[in-house]
């Protein structure tokens, strides 16, 4: 299972980067550390695909100033 996962997770971490090198910043500042971003690049490459994809969603879904997640997170 994890042979499959490998290269599921290694276009998705490409499709990130691609998603960072074009986008246009809204806000000056995120809340968090690292990015979200970057937290779902450090998912994809740590973990397989169904549980680092539920941590990304999780994590952008908590990117608000009411959030109960601390400031410095990491997967």
């Amino acid at each position: 299972m994890q042979l499959l996962t490998k290269p599921l997770n290694w276009s998705l971490v490409l499709v990130i980067k691609l998603y960072q090198k074009t986008k246009r910043r809204k806000y000056a500042k995120c809340m968090h550390y690292p990015s979200c971003s970057n937290y779902g690049i450090m998912a994809f490459r740590k973990y397989p695909f169904l549980k680092a994809a539920r941590l990304t969603i999780s994590r952008y879904n908590d990117c608000n100033p009411f959030s109960n997640r601390p400031y410095i997170d990491y997967p």
